[in-house]
């Protein structure tokens, strides 16, 4: 089975954490935690600030690991490694990859159709 590593962001305002819906792909309309594939000789901190100026043009900076996630698609197995990250230099969220986004409490966290890895982030989250 073919493996895919990624990062995610749990871009965090107050108490409001980011989510946002994907626009492409198999996964199109699933509501998932921002990021992508890391890079050959990126560390995963590395990786997560690019992806989020490619996908959101947003500077963050990443701070601590919440959790990594593997999870069995029917096509791929997941590893998806998470951490929360802040905003620096005040620029809002810029959707350039996803069709919507939302900025959610976390009672609100399971108010959107979260794609089946990202499900795992939300429990580790609520804990």
């Amino acid at each position: 089975m073919k493996r895919i590593e990624v990062v995610a962001g749990i871009i965090k305002d107050g108490d409001k954490i980011f989510a946002t819906q994907r626009g492409y792909g198999d996964f199109k309309d699933g509501w998932e935690f921002p990021g992508g594939k890391m890079e050959p000789g990126e560390t995963p901190q590395q990786a997560l600030a690019r992806e989020l100026k490619e996908e959101l043009a947003i500077n963050v900076s990443v701070g601590d690991f919440l959790c990594t996630v593997d999870y069995d698609y029917p096509t791929f197995h997941l590893t998806m490694h998470c951490f929360f990250c802040t905003i620096v230099g005040g620029k809002a969220p810029e959707l350039l990859e996803h069709e919507a986004a939302k900025w959610l409490s976390l009672p609100e966290l399971h108010s959107v159709n979260w794609l089946p890895a990202d499900v795992d982030v939300v429990k580790a989250l609520e804990k």
